[in-house]
């Protein structure tokens, strides 16, 4: 068997910034080296905390030839001995043992940015764990989780799940998963709303709606809530930013087909319709001034506020006050 063909079965290269993705790609590498041995084990370590003397040791074959794997984590730091020690053992590795190189896919120098490539050029196994930024990637996570699971969703659905779990992939994959087995498989949005009905309510984004609407109870009310389930203060922030940074391009572009709108926008549909909904009630002046808000807002919750709490009721306060044209 050649060096590539043996690589491919004993080295794998995941390469990405998407922290459930590369877990699961780790995860995966074991599954598959616990097939051909039952007690094979997962050792992790940080490539600054290796030397290629100690690299070598952890990928020797064991004396009783039990399988291993090894996961190399945050090989973009890796410095030139490390690198090429790893890349020399890439074009020969041992049997019984798996590496599992993990890196962004970028680097701070030369030979860490020119790993990955090295190691394609091995013949490592790649995967790829790209960083999901964008709607339309969000709801297709959310559609591959819920097919993995057995099940079928349709688009209200996948934008109901989203606007009630929000964006951690790894909550919106424990849901997708529990929905798939609550409800023989057919997710639909009655489903998400009836396994989800209050979740939304202890959320920033149930925060956001309500105080982007005008609704000065409705928000301080959900506010409350989330403070006192103990939702994190930044995240609350954060949704009240994304609510009017959301109502704001909306605005800009004008009424349209949600449809149309969201491929100029990078929106799904659902949050397009939404947000022209939302919108009523905004000038140009008020928008201007709620963006003001929601940056100072970030700052205080992250440190510059005594008290975070008293400043998201404070920034709540006053994006309701500026609906309708109220200064």
């Amino acid at each position: 068997m050649s060096a590539a063909a043996v690589a491919q079965e004993s080295v794998h290269l995941v390469v990405g910034e998407e922290e459930l993705l590369v877990e699961r790609a780790v995860r995966d590498a074991l599954a598959v080296a616990r097939k051909a041995d039952p007690s094979a084990d997962l050792t992790r370590v940080r490539v600054t905390d290796l030397t290629p003397p100690e690299l070598a040791e952890l990928v020797s074959p064991s004396l009783f030839a039990e399988g291993r794997v090894i996961a190399l984590e945050a090989a973009q730091e890796a410095g030139k001995e490390i690198a090429d020690a790893v890349i020399a053992y890439a074009k020969s590795p041992a049997d019984g043992v798996t590496l599992v190189v993990v890196h962004t896919g970028g680097g701070r120098s030369k030979v860490a940015k020119e790993l990955p490539a090295a190691l394609r050029k091995a013949g490592a196994v790649v995967v790829e764990c790209p960083k999901i930024t964008k709607p339309a990637e969000r709801e297709a996570f959310v559609r591959n989780e819920i097919r993995l699971a057995g099940g079928k969703v349709d688009g209200d659905a996948v934008g109901a799940l989203i606007e009630a779990v929000g964006s951690d992939l790894r909550e919106l994959a424990a849901a997708a998963s529990q929905l798939v087995s609550d409800t023989g498989g057919k997710v639909d949005a009655d489903a998400v709303h009836r396994y989800h009905r209050g979740r939304a309510e202890v959320t920033g984004f149930a925060v956001a709606e309500k105080a982007v609407m005008g609704d000065r109870a409705g928000a301080l009310e959900a506010l409350r809530w989330a403070i006192n389930l103990g939702v994190p203060h930044v995240l609350v922030a954060d949704a009240l930013a994304d609510a009017v940074r959301t109502v704001a391009r909306v605005s800009a572009v004008g009424r349209g087909d949600p449809f149309k709108l969201a491929g100029e926008l990078g929106m799904p549909p659902w949050k397009v319709k939404k947000a022209q909904a939302q919108s009523r009630g905004w000038d140009g002046e008020g928008l201007a001034t709620a963006m003001s808000v929601v940056a100072g807002l970030n700052a205080d919750v992250k440190g510059v506020a005594a008290d975070s709490g008293y400043a998201l009721e404070r920034a709540v306060l006053r994006i309701v006050a500026l609906h309708g044209g109220r200064r």
